[in-house]
This record gives structure tokens, sequence and C-alpha cells, in this order.
């Protein structure tokens, strides 16, 4: 009887030993998807859609049996993804407030991880034939509310629920609202395609659209458009552009961060990709596109250098 014991206890013991010793690929292989295979789906600012197409173009190449499926909205639609199980990610220009938490970790189940991966900042673009390409602060706040002497209208990536529109809300007008004159288009590259064909207006752009002067498209786009000078954070005597290094120094003001929210139950192929776009290769690649990547920041590397028009 006792021997009968012993051997059930030993059979028990070598099944735990032999599940405690699976190989790593054995691990991998049970969970639905990793760092080199499977497929998800993300949300991204569409403010944002130049950089991260060139950062899952890169990540699935390197790892071919991946793929990364983006659906690009406006911020607030994004942040909305927040409680949609099948998103795994969400990018966007602020993080999770108290009540999105509580969605993923009361109804999900998940407890979300967030981190900044870079700085980016809303160029002011204007007609190339249009006289004004220079703005004060309180020119700019002037024009948003429909005050500005020259009867310039705004034009945006859409009015409502665009982290652009609402950047401009709360860190420019402090809460004030836009003037109605205020024009939302369907979607960045319109901005600049509306913008170029309309000499009364100012539009708002991520730097990502126009930033990257080594990128055909962009290079189009700064052929179509004048990117305007605003005043500088630092010296309100000098008025600078929505350049990388103006950017990272502090001196421009309409500077935001980009972040990415994870929310995945396992370390599988959303969080491969977080730690892509903050690993060494994601952050040259935001480097490239003329954004501030955060190791910027966090190691003094110093950004591409563009000379003043």
């Amino acid at each position: 009887m006792i021997s009968g014991s012993r051997s059930c206890f030993f059979l028990i013991a070598m099944a735990i030993f032999a599940g405690s010793c699976k190989s790593y690929d054995d691990k991998e292989n049970e969970k639905p998807d990793s760092g080199r295979r499977g497929t998800i789906h993300i949300s991204a600012d569409e403010s944002f859609r130049p950089v991260i197409d060139e950062q899952v173009k890169v990540y699935e190449s390197n790892r071919p049996g991946t793929r990364i499926i983006v659906h690009y909205k406006p911020e607030a639609d994004c942040l909305r993804d927040l409680a949609v199980d099948s998103i795994r990610m969400v990018i966007a220009t602020r993080t999770y407030n108290e009540y999105e938490e509580s969605l993923m970790t009361d109804s999900l189940r998940v407890q979300p991880h967030t981190r900044v991966m870079a700085r980016d900042a809303i160029a002011v673009i204007v007609h190339p034939d249009s006289p004004d390409s220079t703005f004060s602060m309180e020119e700019l706040r002037a024009l948003l509310k429909g005050q500005f002497n020259k009867n310039l209208i705004p034009v945006f990536d859409g009015v409502k629920a665009t982290s652009t529109v609402r950047f401009i809300i709360d860190s420019v007008l402090m809460g004030d609202s836009l003037t109605p004159t205020a024009m939302g288009v369907s979607s960045s590259e319109a901005v600049v395609d509306y913008v170029s064909q309309n000499p009364g207006v100012v539009g708002f752009i991520g730097v990502s659209w126009i930033g990257n002067p080594e990128d055909p498209q962009q290079l189009s786009f700064l052929k179509k458009v004048r990117v305007a000078s605003l005043e500088s954070v630092n010296d309100p005597e000098s008025f600078v552009k929505a350049y990388q290094e103006n950017i990272y120094s502090g001196r421009y003001p309409l500077v935001r961060d980009l972040v990415y929210i994870l929310k995945e139950r396992h370390k599988g192929l959303g969080y491969a990709f977080a730690g892509f776009m903050t690993g060494d290769i994601g952050q040259l690649i935001f480097r490239r596109a003329y954004l501030v990547p955060q190791v910027l920041k966090n190691f003094g590397v110093r950004p591409i250098e563009l000379r003043e028009e």
C-alpha cells in the first residue's frame, strides 16, 4: 500500500517536472502569437501614419511570420478602442485616464502598459504665395479664435476627435473654443492639398507628414506648401519652424508626446512590437522621420541637423 502511494507520488512529481522543463520554443508555440509569428490589430492616430507605417514595414520584413494590421483613426476613436478586446495596442498622444484604465482592468481583465516613444510637433503650413508665414503665439491664438485681423481660416484633419484639435484647444487656446469658421478635412494629406490650393487658409498637421525631406511623398508635399515659423518658447524675438532640432531643444511651442498603450495578456506580438519601437532600430526610424525619439532625451544623442531656410 505504501509502495503504491510512493509510486503515485513519483509519477505526479515526474509529470510536474516534465512540464516545468519545456523548452523556450515549446512555451512560445503555446502562445496565440509571439514576436516572430501571428497577426494582431492595433489602432493608431492618423497623424502618425507615415512613421508608424515605416515601423510596421521594417518589423515585418525582419520577421516574415508576423502581420501587424493598423487601423488609422482620429485619436478619440483610437482611445475608444481601449475597450475593444481585439485591439492589442493603441498609439496616441496621451496615455489612458483613470476611467479608461478601469475599463481595461475590470472589463477586459488586462493590465495595460504605456510608454512614451518619441516627441512630435504640430507644424503650421501656408500656401507658397501667402504673405503670412511668421506668427507670434498671440497672433496664432487670435487666428484660431477667429479674431486675427487678416481673416485667415484654420484647417485641420477634422474639427472633432483628432489629437491635433485636442492639443490646440487644450494647450494653445487653454480650453477656449475654436472659431466656427475652422475647417476640417478628411485626413492629414487632405490638409496639405487644401492649403496648397487656397491662399487664405492656415493648416495644422503632424510633423511626420512633412518633416522628412528624404521621403519622396513628403518632398512633394513640401513643394506644395510652406512651413510657417512660430514664436520661440525661449526667445520671443526669434521665430522657429517645426524642425527636429527645435523640438529637441524645446524652442518650438507646439510639441506633444507619442505613446503606446499595450493591452496584452501575454508577452506576444504586441509586446515585441512595442519593444521594437522603443529599441535601437525603432528609435532610429523615429529619428529619420524627424521626430525626437525618447533615447535622445535619455542619452543625449543629437538630432539630425537641418538648416533654417
